[in-house]
């Protein structure tokens, strides 16, 4: 069976290229480059083997899978490429969460994303500037919230760590500042444990949307057997942000709920 090797040595070949005519196009070391094409490198850093394609004027996907060259004319920054190889030394729970997040913030970008702005006409530059000021969002038609607004906070905390019992009978009322990202909140939930770190610590307030399911990749609030917990929904377990912690598979569990989407939390005083 053709190997990655194979097809780098035939690109080699119909380019009439050496060893050394390669390492010096690359910038590859000539003693690195020879052991990449003799096979004594089990594992050769993607950088050198775009580099090599690059040389060779070729796909990394035709000398990786042998598949044909295609016109799409794809290629990775120096970022991107690192970030490649991050994930590779990752183990499948690490793999399994970073795919999860790319995938639900591709979605959200894709859902946010903004439309390019029209040039106004005489009219409605007209029409704009006797508009009040407080009513202009970013949008049209958008009202810019100002001032704060009353939620209950649920005293218990839901658990980051190991799960505590939620309590809905004991709550207090606080203030949140009442504006566009605070908007789609029910109620407030602190925290405990450091399962979810380093983006959300023990003693956080979370602020909850009611939700009664929620997408893969989104953060949620959850009763199991009673127990709650604030995790990542991986479809048929949870997920903690801190590598420490492993997934909680939801087939062990009778009595699984989900409380709400996390929407936010309050900024720290």
């Amino acid at each position: 069976m053709e190997s990655y090797l194979d097809r780098i040595k035939l690109m080699k070949n119909e380019r009439k290229m050496t060893n050394e005519q390669l390492s010096e196009r690359t910038g590859i070391p000539l003693g690195t480059l020879s052991k990449i094409l003799a096979g004594m490198s089990d594992s050769p850093k993607l950088s050198n083997i775009i580099a090599i394609c690059n040389a060779l004027d070729c796909s990394v996907e035709y000398i990786v899978s042998g598949t044909p060259e295609n016109t799409n004319n794809y290629s990775l920054s120096g970022e991107e490429i690192r970030m490649i190889e991050s994930w590779r030394e990752l183990d499948s729970f690490g793999r399994d969460l970073v795919e999860t997040v790319i995938f639900k913030e591709a979605q959200r970008a894709a859902a946010t994303a903004v439309p390019a702005p029209q040039v106004a006409t005489a009219t409605e530059r007209s029409t704009a500037k006797i508009l009040p000021m407080r009513t202009q969002g970013r949008y049209a038609g958008e009202v810019v919230r100002t001032g704060k607004r009353a939620i209950l906070l649920y005293e218990l905390p839901v658990s980051a760590g190991v799960g505590v019992y939620l309590d809905e009978s004991e709550a207090e009322s606080i203030n949140i500042p009442d504006n566009e990202k605070t908007s789609e909140a029910d109620y407030a939930l602190r925290i405990s444990g450091n399962s979810m770190e380093p983006k959300y610590r023990d003693g956080d307030i979370l602020l909850v949307r009611n939700a009664e399911s929620i997408d893969v990749g989104e953060l949620g609030i959850f009763l199991l057997d009673g127990c709650g917990f604030f995790k990542v929904f991986g479809g048929d377990r949870l997920l903690s942000l801190n590598p420490s912690y492993g997934p909680i598979l939801l087939k062990d569990f009778a009595d699984v709920q989900c409380k709400g989407q996390v929407v936010g939390k309050l900024k720290r005083k």
